[in-house]
């Protein structure tokens, strides 16, 4: 291999500079980290032991709640120990976010295995002009989220082929891309399962503090949507006007042969696509028609549909299954993917079996979580913690600014979102609610750091394979390299990202259905 195949993209000595190195302590550091799984073992062991070790101090704070002074309890006990054990299957099957996201992603797996979604993606990358090319590509892979890898997998390497196949750099495809799925992974107007995965973190963390709290999947559906719009723009301005230039001199050495094509999709998928996507359209339809009159079954008993309480709230997921489902089974007769029933259950199954490791995380999730509850640690330190916050007296937005960077700090160690989440919703929410703020609020702050930094991770699952990606077409493609693509990206999305988020806040602009900015809301 030349010199110039070893070249990457943009100035070489950028790898032997601070870059380098920062990547270097942060592969170093996040690779010492326990697994997710491992870790919440290992942070119950020492909830067991500051439970022990506090239990006979008197600490004076009070409970916003009850007004009663708060406790720590002694998990070491006999009874305490029982407990855990008499209580560990509840515990797990209990946990909030297990039952949602297993129901969104059957119907999400039926659509995926079948091809609907890679065949509805081809179809409207393919008919986009050119000149908007660059913000097309960027909001399919943010709506690719939905189907949770496929924007990872079919998205990302598409990016480039339509560059190349467009006579653009395929690099910046595939940064575009990248930027879109994973930058603005918090950023959709279509809801997904991540919406009750984030939320049924959430949930149990603000019961740390207040049991009566009621949450729903979209708590902040008009922020994401809204936010949706931003990623685009932000994403297509950085790609056109600074990382295509830069990517001006980077020669393409990859193999003539092995260079992709896109390949569009035939009548057949052509006609199916189409049949499935009407059905979807059509059951959306109706209803949204069963949702106008005053006696809609999805209205609660004062008629209201946005509230907790209302029917059309509780439906979110089992709605996620259904129109997932529709056109997956559809298209998958239709073409020929599916021959008989047996098929798409087989289709579940194997997204299934893709979350076995989720549902391990979750098992070792859900047991941490409960002991945090049980010790008092948690209501102490949101407590204390919100007095701390008093006494500083920071204006509220500086208070979502160091949330949202503490985030993005933490993800560039902790790739999983509803890993890194459930670490650190039970202190944010509960100690930030103290101070006036309202889970929906902490939960979309969190989301704005989490997806800013996700691109400049290698410890990100995902980064790996986007480099192999990157060197279809560029053979000295490396970690540096990829991380000095996304990171204009990162940071303008992390800055102007928590910009917006703080004007959204200002201006009073609704989270979500039926939400709040402070607590307790009003």
């Amino acid at each position: 291999m030349n010199s110039t195949e070893q070249q990457p993209a943009g100035d070489a000595g950028s790898e032997r500079g601070w870059l380098n190195r920062a990547l270097n302590f942060i592969e170093v550091v996040g690779n010492k980290l326990p697994d997710p799984a491992m870790l919440f073992l290992l942070l119950m062991v020492v909830i067991w032991i500051l439970s022990w070790l506090l239990s006979g101090i008197q600490f004076g704070a009070q409970h916003p709640s009850t007004g009663e002074a708060i406790t720590i309890t002694n998990l070491l006990t006999g009874e305490q120990l029982v407990s855990f054990l008499t209580t560990m299957v509840d515990t797990f099957t209990g946990f909030a976010p297990l039952g949602v996201v297993l129901v969104a992603m059957l119907g999400v797996g039926v659509a995926e295995q079948s091809g609907y979604i890679n065949a509805l993606l081809k179809k409207l990358l393919a008919f986009t002009p050119k000149l908007l090319l660059t913000p097309m590509l960027i909001l399919i892979a943010i709506v690719s989220h939905t189907a949770v890898d496929a924007g990872y997998v079919v998205v990302i390497p598409l990016g480039g082929i339509i560059f190349y196949a467009a006579g653009r750099h395929p690099l910046a495809g595939i940064a575009a891309a990248f930027a879109g799925v994973s930058g603005g992974f918090s950023a959709n107007f279509v809801p997904s399962a991540i919406d009750p995965l984030l939320m049924g973190f959430t949930l149990p963390a603000a019961h740390l503090v207040d049991g009566s709290v009621e949450l729903h999947p979209l708590i902040n559906y008009f922020f994401t949507s809204a936010s949706s719009v931003l990623i685009v723009l932000l994403g297509w301005w950085l790609t056109d006007r600074v990382i295509e230039p830069r990517l001006a001199n980077t020669p393409l050495d990859g193999d003539a042969d092995d260079m992709p094509e896109m390949h569009p999709i035939d009548a057949k998928e052509n006609r199916a696509m189409w049949v499935a996507t009407t059905v979807m359209v059509v059951g959306f339809v109706l209803l949204i028609l069963s949702l106008i009159p005053e006696a809609s079954p999805f209205r609660d008993p004062e008629g209201n549909l946005t509230e907790f309480a209302a029917p059309i709230m509780q439906s979110i997921v089992p709605l996620i299954f259904i129109f997932f489902v529709m056109p997956g089974v559809i298209y998958g007769f239709m073409t020929g993917s599916f021959k008989k029933s047996k098929d798409v259950v087989d289709a579940m199954s194997e997204t299934m079996g893709s979350m076995a490791y989720y549902i391990v995380m979750a098992f070792f999730c859900a047991l941490f979580v409960a002991e945090f509850g049980r010790s008092g640690l948690g209501v102490l330190l949101a407590v204390e913690g919100g007095n701390f916050l008093r006494e500083l007296a920071l204006p509220g937005g500086a208070t979502l600014f160091g949330i949202i960077i503490l985030v993005g700090f933490v993800n560039l160690f902790v790739g999983s979102a509803s890993a890194k989440w459930a670490l650190l919703a039970p202190i944010f929410v509960p100690m930030l609610m103290q101070v006036g703020f309202s889970p929906e609020l902490t939960q979309a702050a969190y989301r704005v750091g989490d997806s800013s930094t996700n691109i400049i991770t290698p410890l990100m699952p995902y980064f790996p394979l986007v480099v192999v990606y990157c060197q279809r077409y560029v053979k000295g493609t490396g970690i540096g390299t990829l991380v000095s693509l996304m990171l204009p990206y990162s940071v303008v999305f992390l800055l102007v990202w928590s910009v917006f988020l703080i004007g959204y806040w200002m201006l009073g602009i609704p989270l979500g259905f039926g939400t709040s900015y402070v607590y307790p809301a009003p």
